[in-house]
């Protein structure tokens, strides 16, 4: 479905752009038919980069992005509307991705004479009544209104409900439940849940762990932009490896008992690192020397369906 190449995004800062900032450094992982992967990390790892990548909302500084074996790089303005008929996003605050002056029925309007010219009225107003509904919302309660008429959790179905009124086969899931209420976030989930029972693959980006355990097959863990663990959900969660999935793991709250003051910073100064391991400065370690702070580790399978790029783990 979706392959990832080692793709990197930097940005020029500094005076007169001397320096380079990398947002996202050659990240790879693939996304099959009906899969779920979560893509986890904490504010500035770079998660919201590569989504907007797979969406042509950012280029690509190097690497590839391929979309059923072509490379999305290549795909002609004359050609985005059939790219966009079969790969959506859906993003952290529903209000900001509606035009607030178009009510629903306006909205809906668009896409039919954009996507669906040819289609008879009728034929039309069946598809949206069925995509309203596959995502639990009552068309009376949605047309014929505002997107701030709406409460946040109806906005986000009502997008997902617009997404699904095409051709999709893959969706980013960016932060979507983020600004919901608890009793919305399970539905919009298990909305999730469902739309992918029927095909449809989602890169579903989080710094929520729980909710990426609830929902993904497969979890990729970034930290400055970079993969530091990869795995099956299981795995990732139940026998992490890298030193920040350590932290990540054991900065959840348990239901089961009350918090205790404890420190989960690994120590060390955050560092921008430009060569070496991006973890190094905080690393804790005993075994990290000057291999660490000199070369890039690779990913390397230390398990069937687990990865992990330590130093530790190279052979």
């Amino acid at each position: 479905m979706l392959k990832l190449s080692e793709i990197t995004k930097t940005y020029k800062v500094g005076t007169f752009g001397g320096k380079s900032l990398y947002a996202v450094r050659k990240v790879s992982f693939d996304i099959k038919d009906g899969e779920v992967i979560s893509l986890i990390g904490e504010s500035g790892s770079g998660k919201s980069t590569i989504g907007r990548m797979i969406l042509k909302l950012t280029s690509i500084t190097s690497g590839s992005i391929e979309f059923n074996g072509q490379d999305i790089s290549t795909i002609k303005k004359a050609d985005l509307k059939d790219y966009y008929s079969h790969v959506q996003g859906v993003f952290q605050d529903p209000f900001s991705s509606c035009n607030p002056i178009f009510k629903a029925d306006r909205i809906f309007e668009i896409m039919h004479e954009e996507f669906f010219p040819s289609m008879p009225r009728e034929e039309w107003d069946e598809k949206l009544v069925e995509a309203l509904h596959c995502v639990g919302l009552n068309p009376e309660h949605v047309q014929n209104k505002f997107p701030h008429q709406l409460s946040g959790g109806q906005l986000q179905r009502f997008l997902i409900a617009r997404a699904l009124l095409l051709d999709l086969k893959f969706l980013v899931a960016d932060e979507i439940i983020s600004m919901l209420d608890a009793s919305t976030r399970i539905d919009v989930l298990n909305l999730l849940a469902d739309l992918k029972s029927h095909g449809l693959s989602i890169l579903f980006i989080t710094h929520d762990l729980s909710l990426g355990y609830y929902i993904s097959e497969r979890a990729v863990i970034l930290y400055k932009g970079t993969v530091v663990e990869m795995g099956e959900t299981d795995k990732i969660y139940h026998t992490p490896l890298h030193p920040y999935t350590q932290m990540l793991m054991a900065s959840v709250p348990h239901l089961d008992h009350k918090w205790e003051q404890k420190t989960t910073d690994l120590g060390g100064k955050v560092e921008d690192i430009t060569e070496g391991c991006v973890y190094f400065s905080r690393c804790p370690l005993e075994g990290k020397g000057e291999q660490c702070r000199a070369d890039i580790p690779p990913l390397v399978e230390v398990e069937p369906g687990h990865q992990v790029a330590c130093c530790c783990f190279q052979k």
